[in-house]
């Protein structure tokens, strides 16, 4: 009976041959991912990694709709729980003994499916936000580098990012420098994700109000998500952390003051990418006491000496960004202008102005590949002037990741004074989650980070706002918050989710 089989299948044509055995192979693949617990957490474990890119609404493939939309709800509870504990402000003693010349030290560092870099910052206090020089475009963290002067530096907080494609000037969340608030798309009152150093240097990762931040001494902040340890209690206990793998950008600091950024590249076949945990787990060796993530996805980066020692995912290299924390040998003497100051407009940007893109698309449309220019056109978001305050997001969003992130959904309306931002992106593809990021970033930088933002009146001083008119989205998934690269889920503040990407 079985030769009799073997013979008859020899006699088909290979045509059929081959139907044949994709259909078996079909059949028994299926069986497995959606008959075995195995399979299922296959399934699970790829959705949240499209969850967190800006492709988050396709991540019903694996796992359906339904369960998508609960994913994305349970990675946002997740978020808002973890930033909820209040930090021990004093619980950073700082060594003030290192000798002057001892300000950085970068490592490499690898993990099974990724590679990146470990740069240790031994005094907190010579770390500054930076921001773009010129109004309506982000800048390059090589750029920023070598126009202040800087020793080194890493992404920041999450932005709008249409189509993947975005500007890098329409941020989302806060951004302070100097003690100056930058820009800020809440009322003062308002909770959102922050990074952030006090004076003093001690690192701040949590949810806080603008208010609460100016009251603490911070000085430099940016917003992104998610946190994964509070006070020396890490916060994954168990699983990976529910934001898959993407490239990551994070920073912690040790109970001496030491500040430890980390940054891991992604999305390439040398290098996956990590997941929370496995980020988390990398700040608990170095016995970091408080630690969360930037922007991740395609935004995450890290510039050492006037050179990029990281490897963005970004098809066109390092992407254009709002913000970055830079070190300096003196960071008393950098000057941080407000680019968003007096703005009654901000284009977050897009397909349809990327110039790197548009040189992509002339290329291929001279060598007849591309028949008709495919550019989408980019609604320019309008920004009432006034005073604002206040990723995850992730990426941040990077989140995240980031942003190769989806954007946020997100609808502010302005309080006197103060600028809105009103943002409903399209799911696009970018880079973590991100940045995400986030968050409130878990990342696309990647992403990100990608929540809804609010708009708020600030203390100090006076902000742009954003109105970002969304084109149509294909469903109606919660929608995370976009970290430069990564997409990350939204973080609800007391109005609405804020900043994604990882």
């Amino acid at each position: 009976m079985g030769s009799s089989i073997a013979n008859h299948f020899r006699n088909y044509s290979w045509l059929k041959r081959t139907l044949l055995i994709l259909a078996a192979c079909t059949f028994l693949s299926s069986s497995f991912l959606f008959l075995t617990p195995p399979g299922t957490f296959i399934r699970e474990y790829l959705a949240k990694t499209v969850i967190t890119t800006q492709h988050r609404d396709w991540a019903w493939i694996f796992v359906g709709a339904q369960r998508r939309d609960q994913m994305v709800l349970e990675m946002q509870n997740l978020t808002e729980v973890n930033s909820i504990e209040k930090q021990d402000i004093e619980a950073v003693q700082f060594n003030t003994n290192r000798p002057i010349e001892s300000l950085v030290k970068v490592e490499d560092i690898s993990g099974t499916l990724w590679k990146g870099k470990r740069m240790y910052v031994y005094d907190p206090r010579s770390i500054r936000v930076v921001v773009p020089s010129k109004q309506g475009e982000g800048e390059r963290i090589t750029a920023m580098v070598q126009r202040t002067g800087a020793v080194a530096g890493v992404n920041g907080g999450g932005f709008n990012d249409p189509d993947g494609l975005g500007n890098g000037f329409a941020p989302i969340g806060a951004i302070m420098s100097g003690g100056e608030i930058l820009y800020t798309d809440q009322e003062g009152s308002n909770p959102q994700q922050i990074v952030g150093f006090t004076k003093e240097g001690t690192l701040i990762i949590g949810k806080y109000t603008i208010n609460a931040l100016l009251e603490l001494g911070v000085t430099e902040a940016v917003s992104f998500y998610p946190r994964v340890i509070a006070n020396g209690k890490p916060l994954i206990t168990s699983g990976d952390g529910g934001w898959g793998r993407a490239p990551r950008t994070a920073v912690g600091q040790k109970a001496d003051g030491t500040v430890i950024f980390i940054v891991i590249d992604g999305r390439q076949t040398s290098s996956v990418g990590a997941t929370l945990k496995e980020v988390q787990d990398l700040f608990l060796e170095d016995d970091v006491i408080n630690a969360g993530f930037l922007d991740g996805g395609a935004s995450s980066e890290m510039v050492y000496n006037n050179a990029l020692i990281t490897k963005p995912s970004s098809r066109y290299g390092e992407r254009r960004l709002p913000s970055a924390f830079l070190v300096f040998d003196h960071p008393e003497k950098v000057e941080v202008k407000n680019i968003w100051a007096g703005l009654t407009t901000i284009d977050a940007g897009g397909a349809s102005t990327h110039p790197e893109f548009l040189k992509e698309q002339a290329e291929l449309k001279a060598q007849g590949k591309l028949p008709t220019p495919t550019p989408k056109a980019t609604p320019t978001p309008s920004a009432k002037p006034g005073n604002t305050s206040e990723s995850v997001k992730a990426g941040g969003s990077s989140s995240p990741s980031s942003t190769e992130s989806t954007k946020p959904n997100t609808t502010d309306k302005p309080s006197t004074g103060t600028p809105t931002n009103t943002t409903n992106p399209t799911p696009t593809n970018t880079g973590n989650p991100t940045s995400t990021p986030t968050p409130t970033p878990t990342p696309s930088s990647g992403n990100t980070n990608t929540g809804g933002v609010n708009t708020g009146t600030n203390t100090g001083s006076t902000k742009p706002t954003t109105t970002t008119t969304p084109s149509p989205t294909p469903s109606t998934t919660p929608k995370p918050a976009t970290n430069g690269t990564e997409t990350v889920p939204n973080a609800s503040t007391s109005t609405s989710s804020t900043v994604k990407p990882n």
